[in-house]
């Protein structure tokens, strides 16, 4: 039997991080330079696996019956996704922690992190899940306890084990579940199941929560706005990529999940809703980092809705552009704001009004609907769940053209705002087939829509297009007296974080004696 290339990654990753462990303070010299080596050498092993892929086709390694790591489309996308991103962030924090006291400490925890979530996504049986996601925390938490000392840092790390520890109880639970109802716990053999017992209904609730939990969704999102007394390196490594452990998790046991409609449903209403709050309350924020971390709430929220949806292979595909462009955010946060602050600023900015909103909402809706009909005609029907996605997505470009069609706004900018709408729509449908082609056949296709279905579509578009709307009449109200207090209220995401704070005692953070280690 063949060997997955990619399988020696995470291998890899451990060993080099041994040196960093071993003697975690400041290391000079050639460390550096060798952590950020392993990561490029674990990016050229996925290429080298996407080449076995495509010569040779999927391969799972096992041993005594258990499937350990397998080699498909999907496990050689996140493989190259995971290294690539490792390795911009390990070369990054080269320069960002230089002269740190616990350099050595960063690039060994780093290391192992990158190492875990290679093992994750590659994760062929339940077991080798488990302990991918059981580490992974242990080590995250290391990594937000960069600065022991800092009591914000403290606490942030107190909530993440909690939940992550949580979501890992129920993932446990979940696979002891399916072990015992299907008799089997690799997950080749779970997703091919054509129906599901009493107990396996209750694994994949389980299965739901655990998701829930490892993607920080409402209301247990609190510790992921607080995680920014780490490095920026680590911010960007946990919003780039430890975030999506959820939706992998959902994504590599998709066959199994779609055979429960409650947990469908329950997974599109609970990552709607996240959304739809991370979105309004990352309005509200003046900090950058904060409110990308908001940002990222709303988007790891959009991708449960599309999981909920059956739309997978564009749940996969929003996983690799959310990662890519978070990394790219965190890590050039500094930089952007000194670059905005550099710019002279032109004057007042062209405010739409109510018509002007109306007006762009439905030339958005216009344009939308005609790429939609071309694509449908040449390249066959599409899902209702798919056109509902694109419909909301339409709807949040719709608030940005709203600038180029206020009264004041210049012909120029509106022109570009309708291109700019057009791109939008021809992308979504392009990106769509792109993705489906992909990991369409490694995937289970949309479920037909029923009455629960139907429910659920209308449901969301209709909330993402009112809260779209009022995003874009966002300068008229944001300032108004009426809705000072509400704005307030959503800055502080509804006081939801102080809530969690209180029931597990964050407040009071520990002795930093105890975490040091």
């Amino acid at each position: 039997m063949y060997l997955p290339l990619i399988s020696l990654a995470p291998a890899l990753l451990f060993l080099v991080a041994l040196p960093f462990a071993l003697s975690p303070g400041r290391r000079p010299g050639r460390l550096p330079a060798l952590a950020e080596g392993a990561t490029l050498a674990a990016l050229a092993l996925g290429v080298a696996g996407l080449m076995q892929l495509w010569l040779g086709g999927a391969l799972t390694l096992q041993a005594s019956g258990l499937a350990l790591l397998r080699l498909d489309a999907i496990s050689a996308t996140l493989v190259l996704l995971v290294a690539f991103v490792g390795w911009v962030v390990v070369r990054y924090a080269r320069r960002y922690l230089d002269g740190e006291a616990r350099e050595g400490r960063f690039h060994g925890l780093a290391l192992t992190a990158i190492g875990l979530v290679l093992l994750l996504v590659q994760s062929a049986s339940l077991p080798v899940l488990v302990l991918a996601f059981v580490g992974l925390g242990l080590t995250m938490r290391q990594l937000l306890l960069f600065y022991p000392d800092r009591p914000e840092a403290q606490r942030a790390a107190a909530k993440f084990i909690r939940v992550w520890g949580a979501g890992d109880v129920a993932l446990i639970l979940a696979s002891v579940l399916l072990w015992q109802s299907l008799g089997s716990v690799n997950i080749a053999d779970l997703t091919g199941v054509t129906a599901l017992p009493g107990m396996a209904q209750a694994a994949v609730g389980l299965l739901v929560v655990a998701a829930a939990m490892k993607t920080a969704a409402f209301p247990l999102h609190g510790w992921l706005t607080e995680v920014m007394e780490a490095p920026t390196p680590v911010s960007a490594l946990l919003h780039a990529g430890i975030i999506n452990s959820g939706g992998v998790l959902l994504i590599t046991l998709a066959g199994l999940v779609q055979h429960s409609p409650g947990a469908m449903a329950a997974l599109a209403v609970l990552g709607g809703f996240t959304a739809l709050f991370g979105a309004l309350v990352m309005l509200t924020q003046s900090a950058v980092k904060t409110a990308l971390a908001w940002s990222t709430v709303a988007q790891i929220g959009f991708m449960l809705l599309q999981c909920g949806l059956g739309l997978w292979a564009l749940a996969l595909l929003h996983i690799v552009a959310h990662s890519l462009y978070k990394a790219h955010a965190f890590l050039s946060s500094g930089g952007a704001v000194r670059a905005v602050n550099a710019i002279r600023k032109p004057g007042p900015v062209a405010v739409p009004g109510l018509s002007a909103v109306a007006r762009s909402f439905g030339l958005a809706i216009v344009l939308y609907v005609g790429v939609a009909f071309v694509f449908t005609a040449l390249l066959g029907d599409k899902s209702p769940q798919a056109l509902a996605l694109g419909t909301m997505l339409i709807f949040g470009v719709s608030y940005l053209i709203a600038q180029g069609l206020a009264d004041a706004a210049p012909g120029a900018l509106t022109r570009r705002t309708v291109t700019a709408s057009l791109a939008a729509a021809l992308a979504y449908f392009t990106f769509q087939v792109i993705a489906q082609a992909i990991w369409g056949p490694a995937l289970p296709a949309a479920p037909v829509a029923g009455a629960l279905e139907w429910a659920l579509i209308v449901l969301a578009v209709l909330s993402f297009g009112l809260v779209a709307f009022a995003q874009a009449l966002f300068p008229l109200w944001a300032h108004h007296p009426s809705t000072a207090g509400l704005r307030v209220h959503l800055a502080n995401g509804l006081y939801l974080n102080a809530l969690l704070d209180r029931m597990i005692g964050g407040f009071r953070a520990p002795d930093p004696a105890s975490v040091k280690s």
